[in-house]
């Protein structure tokens, strides 16, 4: 069993976030919060189109939910799973959360902020840095974000 197995199942949960954001013109990333049991705390989608909202960032949507159902900003003991890997914003608010860790599936190489171009969530001069577990269900990932992109071409 890979690291990544345990992480299935709310993948998919993002999975199904990322596709109801086709429905409104954003680009198709999901992100869901889960806790130490798996039990999800808040979900999100990209809704930067559907809000006009430049920070409506999946991740961004899901933590504030989780924050408020849980009720307080301190997201410890929870893990952000996210279809595609978090941005410098993203992986800042993941960080400001105190989130245990960080799961994402596709890779993004202009963008993330989580290895590929920035390594903002292991960055040793700041006070908190989640665990990372990469390529979850990456190709389903990816697969929705170049069919997404195909079509805007």
């Amino acid at each position: 069993m890979s690291p990544g197995d345990a992480w299935r199942a709310p993948m998919e949960a993002a999975l199904g976030e990322a596709r109801a954001a086709l429905a409104t013109g954003d680009v198709p990333i999901g992100a869901v919060v889960v806790d130490g049991g798996g039990a999800v705390l808040g979900s999100g989608r990209n809704v930067r189109e559907a809000e006009a909202d430049p920070t409506g960032h999946a991740e961004v949507v899901a933590l504030r939910a989780a924050a408020r159902g849980r009720g307080e900003w301190r997201l410890d003991g929870c893990t952000l799973v996210v279809t595609l890997e978090p941005c410098t914003m993203c992986a800042g608010a993941a960080v400001l959360a105190r989130v245990d860790r960080v799961v994402f599936g596709a890779w993004d190489p202009k963008a993330g902020a989580v290895g590929s171009l920035w390594d903002v969530v292991r960055d040793r001069r700041l006070n908190h840095r989640p665990e990372v577990v990469s390529g979850v269900r990456a190709e389903e990932s990816a697969a929705l974000l170049e069919d997404f992109f195909a079509t805007q071409r």
